[in-house]
């Protein structure tokens, strides 16, 4: 068998990268693209491998002589490579498919070996290697039967959003066998660049081919092979995370993303907290129907905005504020509090980084499972000179929770002395207490001083649209930071949300607890590991210390590397006697166990 690399392509969307070079000598992590597939090719023990190239040829050539393959190598001239597509450069190596069976691929990807072996161990002579569609994926896609069979090549005109879940996309590595390239690639290709031009794609010849009778070809299902393909820089950002070249460095790029992990093929993510259950498919069913006006059509401003808010929450227009996340409000509040603040820790960073260590009075839970009640914060805070009081409830990474009679007891007591009280009660809706919200016109007006703050992505799934709401009687406070952030904050697909939200309040409360039953019994099955200490939670997150000596870093970098899973590693937020603790986020049912057997295989 040979090789066969196209890599006559001008790579122009990875624009200054290919300015003087070609697109397979982009390096990721150091090493360039066609460096790592001929030293994966070299493994194999090919006759020869065969490289089309073009633009930058000579370059190209230049290069490769330094890599020291071991495997004989042949060049393919493609003088056109600037007016023609790749089916004009195969067509110039069509000699060389005629000649062996051939393992063909193109010089954008980047991929581990057993992508490679995938293809090359399977007994079927003939394959096109395909993994399940992505919404990262670009290119052509395929439609597959029971049997592997190719139904339809899905070009990108022909692509259908709908037909997602049936779609493969081609890995763009195929092995064909000398008698299916003689007998029907290379008269098809022939044919087709005779009747539409060369400035076409290779695939469209196997589009064709798949029509006949006896095709041959069939598809080869990658089973989480990791694999990408780099036409941008925004690609090869992907890229140099997934392939870093150590564990240990590949978890610190993907960790310093904070968030997009969409991107990433088959990671399940357990470190970021939504709601599971939430939005019902109704719900975003009516946002894709009206999609394309939300997508054209300007936002309202920061006065419909409240309004819906404050129809949504039943205040008053004047006592709430929409922001781009909580994260915006936090920010803005945070920049307006003048004095010493109290704060309890281990807690969401959020507002103690956002504030001088000087003017900081920092309570610590002196147990096991980093519990407090209102009591301990009183007694504690008394001591303490404070103009500012900031509560997370439930408490993030802890889980605490603090019933909701005494966060107004203790509301009533930072009212006596003068105490502004923040409260952010993003996870209060997981709680086991029913209506445990303080957002309520009451209690506004008997705490004036009271600001209450809600990440609505968090309790409502949707952290895509970027949503979060604070409330207080403080007209002033409110005022000030309507003027603080821009008039038009939230894109329409926020406000749209918010516009229909109220419409799905019995489908929220459902999920509120389908959450809670599921939590209940991911617990358990924590439980059941004797290297887990589980601390009790009420929010949609479970907080837990390893028993068993291995570090919460090392126990995060397997999860990823070996099982495609994310969680929170809080070595960097709890310093306490060496003691390591992860935060897991509460998904589904089959999500739940999946993370449960990897912890069983890792820990036992």
């Amino acid at each position: 068998m040979q090789g066969l690399i196209l890599a006559a392509g001008m790579g122009k969307r990875l624009k200054e990268l290919t300015q003087n070079n070609t697109k397979c000598m982009v390096k990721v992590n150091g090493v360039s693209l066609i460096d790592r597939m001929l030293h994966q090719l070299d493994k194999l023990q090919l006759s020869r491998i065969v490289i089309v190239v073009g633009y930058e040829g000579q370059k190209l050539k230049d290069y490769i002589s330094t890599l020291h393959v071991q495997t004989p190598i042949c060049f393919v001239d493609n003088p056109i490579y600037d007016k023609t597509n790749n089916i004009y450069s195969l067509s110039l190596a069509k000699e060389y498919l005629k000649q062996e069976d051939t393992l063909l691929l193109e010089s954008d990807l980047i991929f581990e070996d057993d992508v490679l072996h995938c293809i090359i161990d399977d007994s079927r002579e003939t394959l096109a290697l395909v993994d399940k569609y992505e919404s990262w994926m670009d290119g052509t896609c395929i439609k597959i039967g029971d049997d592997d069979s190719i139904e339809a090549f899905i070009p990108r005109k022909r692509f259908v959003f709908e037909d997602i879940p049936y779609y493969y996309k081609t890995v763009n590595i195929y092995k064909f066998s000398k008698h299916f390239s003689v007998t029907h690639y290379v008269p098809f290709l022939e044919a087709y660049s005779k009747a539409l031009g060369n400035n076409e794609y290779y695939e469209q010849v196997l589009r064709v081919i798949t029509m006949l009778d006896d095709p041959e070809i069939k598809a080869k299902k990658l089973n989480g092979q990791i694999w990408y393909e780099i036409d941008d820089i925004q690609d090869l950002d992907i890229a140099s995370s997934m392939f870093a070249l150590d564990d240990g460095e590949k978890l610190r790029r993907i960790q310093s993303r904070y968030g997009g992990y969409w991107r990433y093929p088959r990671l399940l993510d357990f470190c970021y907290l939504v709601n599971p259950y939430f939005p019902p498919s109704k719900l975003m069913n009516e946002i894709k129907a009206n999609f394309e006006t939300l997508l054209t059509q300007y936002p309202s401003g920061m006065q419909v905005n409240s309004l819906l808010a404050a129809k949504n929450f039943s205040v008053q227009q004047n006592h709430i504020i929409v922001g781009n996340g909580a994260a915006e409000l936090i920010k803005s509040l945070m920049e307006k509090i003048r004095g010493n603040v109290g704060f309890i820790r281990p807690t969401f960073e959020e507002y103690p980084n956002r504030y001088s260590q000087e003017e900081s009075a920092v309570f610590i839970p002196n147990n096991s499972d980093f519990s407090y009640s209102a009591n301990d914060l009183m007694n504690f805070f008394s001591k303490k000179e404070i103009s500012v009081l900031v509560l997370i409830n439930p408490d993030n990474p802890s889980g605490n929770y603090i019933p909701k009679a005494d966060v107004l007891k203790l509301a009533k007591w930072c009212k006596d002395r003068g105490i502004r009280l923040i409260v952010d009660e993003s996870f209060v809706d997981f709680a086991e207490e029913e209506n445990a919200t303080l957002i309520n016109e009451e209690i506004f007006i008997q705490y004036p001083q009271m600001v209450v703050i809600k990440s609505i992505s968090k309790s409502y799934g949707v952290p895509g649209i970027r949503l979060g709401i604070l409330a207080s009687a403080d007209d002033d406070l409110i005022t000030e930071m309507k003027k603080d952030v821009s008039i038009w904050n939230i894109n329409s697909f926020g406000e749209f949300y918010m516009q229909i939200e109220e419409k799905y309040k019995k489908d929220y409360i459902d999920a509120l607890q389908m959450i809670k039953t599921v939590r209940k019994k991911f617990i358990g099955a924590l439980m059941s590991i004797p290297s887990l200490r589980v601390i009790p939670s009420q929010a949609n997150y479970v907080m837990v210390e390893l028993v068993n000596g291995m570090c919460a870093k090392e126990l995060t970098k397997v999860l990823l590397v070996k099982y495609n899973l994310l969680i929170k590693d809080l070595s960097g937020k709890i310093k306490l006697d060496n003691r390591q603790y992860i935060r897991l986020a509460v998904r589904n049912e089959q999500d739940n166990e999946r993370l449960i057997c990897a912890l069983r295989e890792v820990l036992k």
